[in-house]
């Protein structure tokens, strides 16, 4: 039914409020589905909905009654409800020109009757419409053409409730995300051990998977501080994460745990020797000297490494276990890894 419609000027601003709705991807919802069983049982019809039109697509983000598949918007009779931004009532459907010969009238569901009025979001822009369906010819009274209009109405705010909530959910989650985020290098701070540490551990050892840890210190930073101020160590340490990543899977997990002390979390580390493996690598990538305003500074690591749960099952122990490598790498001779054996500790 393409010809019934004509793409309004502002269709831009109309597409991106229909793309700020989260109902359009996670389809209907149960308060709106609920919305529509109520509307159906005040007009006593067979099929209502709350329909968003789309670029090229009608959704449905709630129905109830008869089950109707989502279809092309040249195909919506609610697409005219929009782009005219009215109420549309059709009594006879088979009296409609371009309507009588649609799948839909001539086929099942067999639909006679249609009466849509505009869903709306804050901004005034229509971005669907609440709609009821009959299989049979009817006269609707103004008292009904009244009612779909507050049904509409109360629709709109549902989904302007649900864009607040999706919205507060995305800021929420930002300020979480930004509560466990080091400002200078980016990785995670200590407050991720307990919120992302501690889950990516247990679910480990609970599917008998393994969870390696290394703990990385930088050697000589303190000096660096000392001799040339904590800016170029700022700017050390900010190199020093682009190195770290260079090196790790974008599973693996970084903690800053204060200071030139990193913690870096492996899930899924086959064994010790994989965690060797990984710590060769970022040996290697800290022997090169950092290059700052023209002076080259030395910055090599220390490693300890351990594997939970065999090292520890639990964050604190396996910690403290892989502390306790950290020590034996310093005190041979720095510039290495320490694989922490319980025999030694």
């Amino acid at each position: 039914m393409g010809q019934l419609v004509r793409v309004p000027a502002n269709e831009t601003q109309r597409l991106l409020a229909v793309r700020s709705l989260n109902a359009i991807h996670s389809g209907p919802t149960p308060e709106l589905a609920t919305l529509a069983e109520l509307a159906r049982g005040v007009f006593e019809t067979p099929y209502a909905a709350i329909n968003i039109i789309d670029e090229d697509w009608q959704r449905i983000a709630g129905q109830a009654g008869l089950k109707i598949a989502e279809c092309s918007r040249d195909m919506s009779i609610c697409t005219r409800v929009v782009f005219d931004d009215e109420l549309l009532v059709l009594p006879d459907l088979t009296e409609e020109p371009e309507l009588k010969t649609a799948p839909f009238v001539l086929d099942d569901p067999y639909f006679r009757f249609y009466a849509g009025a505009p869903v709306r979001l804050e901004n005034g822009l229509p971005v669907g419409a609440f709609c009821i369906l009959d299989q049979r010819p009817r006269q609707f009274s103004l008292n009904e053409e009244q009612s779909l209009r507050r049904f509409a109405q109360i629709a709109s705010a549902l989904l302007r409730l649900q864009k607040t909530n999706l919205l507060m959910g995305i800021a929420e989650n930002g300020l979480r995300a930004a509560a466990m985020t080091d400002p200078l290098t980016r990785f995670f701070n200590r407050s991720a051990l307990e919120a992302v540490v501690d889950g990516a551990l247990s679910t480990a050892v609970a599917t008998g998977s393994n969870f390696g840890v290394l703990y990385l210190d930088m050697d000589g930073f303190k000096s660096i501080n000392d001799r040339f101020g904590h800016n170029v160590g700022d700017e050390v340490l900010c190199e020093a994460s682009v190195r770290i990543r260079s090196v790790l899977r974008a599973d693996d997990i970084v903690v800053r745990m204060g200071g030139d002390e990193f913690a870096i979390f492996v899930p899924d580390s086959p064994d010790k020797n994989a965690l060797v493996s990984l710590s060769e690598r970022l040996l290697a990538a800290f022997r090169a000297p950092f290059a700052v305003d023209g002076v080259s500074i030395f910055a090599r690591l220390s490693i300890g490494a351990a594997l939970a749960p065999h090292d520890g099952a639990t964050r604190i122990p396996l910690l403290k276990n892989v502390d306790s490598a950290l020590y034996q790498a310093k005190a041979a001779g720095r510039d290495r890894v320490a694989v922490f054996n319980a025999l030694d500790a």
